[in-house]
């Protein structure tokens, strides 16, 4: 099981609510806005950008507002991001990376590094932990989308890799450049996916005791809650015993 995901179900467990909806929406649009920017707005054609917009729509983002996003990538005066990763070592020795769409880099290094340490965690340099993780598609359908026997005939027919299935829903995760071909085949089989993704996967997990991996879910609670950071991905895992105690 992915860090990520672990993390994303032990926060589903507590109850914990999802960002303020405008910050949601802002960093879909920004994604959106940079996508149309590199690779044109026609979302037929920009592989990147039917993912954005397919995210988009799975988070309830008017249309008006994903074609302003992919306007805004159109005019003279568009913004320019860049897209970078931060790499680091989190409470307990656990990896941590950091994706950013930024407009200024200085400030986005400067939290990030700032957040790290209030957590008792370091910031490294690039590539210090990415070579512990593999870059693949990750695409997730909430439980109504079937049962666990009808997914993995889906994805299995679709060329996924492996198929995770538990009370919070499906995640099918697929080699990174069949992501688009993957989720497809499965939109056609299951219907829109809750969201369809590039992560980074962990080859190798660090388990955290109760106070560490308390620690570390405010360590990227508080990443994810930057403006400028995209997404966070982390190799902890936590004992069932651990998980019972923290999730209440």
């Amino acid at each position: 099981m992915a860090g990520h995901s672990q993390f994303k179900n032990i926060m589903h467990r507590k109850g914990r609510q999802d960002a303020a909806r405008s910050k949601v929406f802002a960093k879909l649009s920004r994604e959106i806005t940079v996508a149309a920017k590199l690779g044109g707005p026609d979302p037929d054609s920009n592989p990147r950008l039917r993912l954005a917009v397919q995210n988009a729509r799975s988070q309830s983002m008017p249309k008006d507002n994903i074609q302003r996003a992919i306007n805004r990538s159109q005019g003279g005066d568009a913004e320019n991001y860049d897209e970078i990763r931060y790499e680091g070592y989190g409470p307990g020795g656990a990896a941590v990376i950091v994706e950013a769409l930024t407009d200024n880099r200085n400030r986005t290094a400067a939290s990030v590094r700032s957040t790290f340490g209030k957590f008792g965690g370091n910031m490294g340099e690039t590539g210090s932990v990415s070579f512990m993780f593999d870059r693949v598609g990750e695409i997730i359908y909430k439980p109504e989308a079937g049962d666990a026997d009808t997914v993995m005939e889906a994805a299995i027919e679709a060329g996924a890799d492996d198929v995770i299935s538990d009370e919070n829903g499906h995640t099918i995760i697929c080699m990174f450049e069949d992501l688009g071909a993957v989720s497809s085949a499965l939109t056609e089989a299951l219907g829109e996916p809750e969201s369809v993704k590039a992560i980074w996967k962990p080859q190798t997990m660090t388990e955290l005791d109760e106070d560490k991996a308390g620690t570390m879910l405010k360590l990227i609670a508080a990443l994810e809650d930057d403006d400028d950071v995209q997404n966070v991905y982390s190799n902890f895992e936590v004992s069932d015993e651990v998980l019972a105690k923290l999730t209440g």
